[in-house]
């Protein structure tokens, strides 16, 4: 059964919905049945990259508040992000335009690294303080989960991989996500948010006893 998740490697809540769902699918019995795909979007696609803005100010002039309130929301969701067992440096993470590394998740879809690309590109970005700006980044980054340097040279080209970044945003345009992360069970079912991990488990056993009395 395939579960389609929509998320931006920039999105706090996407880390933390990952971390839920596979929190959700170590508890699902069946988890050998289920197939995942990533799913680009952006929500912030005019992001323009600012060198020296840090996190707290790049939120509060995009949102029109005070540098103090950003600070708060970022320490809650900080909070949130370790109760999932992620640690969360908003001290050092650096705002980013993120179709760089969404190209890299369209190449390592093609290589069936998908979640990998998606797990470094949080990491890199919420934890290590990494500027995912820089194409230099996202190829160390794609070298690090095992995409070979053939491969990766196609970023070279600004244009590779564009078009499937687009073409996952239109889908998700076509079905009315505006906001991520966003799961799609079986083509059948849509999970808004961050959810926690029992009640995305429950939405997955749904999805796959209708999924199961079909293809099995």
């Amino acid at each position: 059964m395939k579960i389609e998740i929509w998320s931006d490697v920039a999105c706090p809540f996407c880390y933390i919905g990952k971390r839920n769902f596979e929190a959700a699918l170590e508890q699902f019995s069946e988890n050998e049945f289920i197939e995942v795909e990533w799913k680009s979007f952006q929500l912030d696609p005019n992001a323009a990259p600012k060198t020296g803005v840090d996190a707290y100010t790049y939120l509060a002039d995009l949102k029109g508040k005070s540098l103090e309130w950003s600070v708060q929301a970022h320490q809650q969701i900080t909070e949130m992000a370790a109760q999932t067992g992620l640690e969360y440096r908003f001290d050092i993470a650096k705002p980013a335009n993120t179709l760089q590394a969404h190209r890299l998740i369209q190449l390592a879809k093609t290589q069936d690294l998908g979640g990998e690309a998606e797990e470094a590109l949080f990491s890199a970005h919420f934890t290590e303080g990494r500027d995912l700006n820089q194409l230099s980044t996202i190829i160390e980054i794609g070298t690090d989960i095992g995409l070979s340097g053939e491969d990766l040279e196609l970023l070279t080209d600004g244009n590779a991989f564009t078009d499937e970044v687009k073409r996952d945003i239109f889908e998700a345009r076509q079905l009315g996500i505006n906001s991520v992360p966003f799961f799609v069970l079986d083509n059948k079912y849509g999970v808004s948010g961050a959810q926690p991990p029992g009640v995305l488990a429950q939405y997955i056993e749904k999805a796959f006893t209708g999924w199961e009395n079909v293809n099995l």
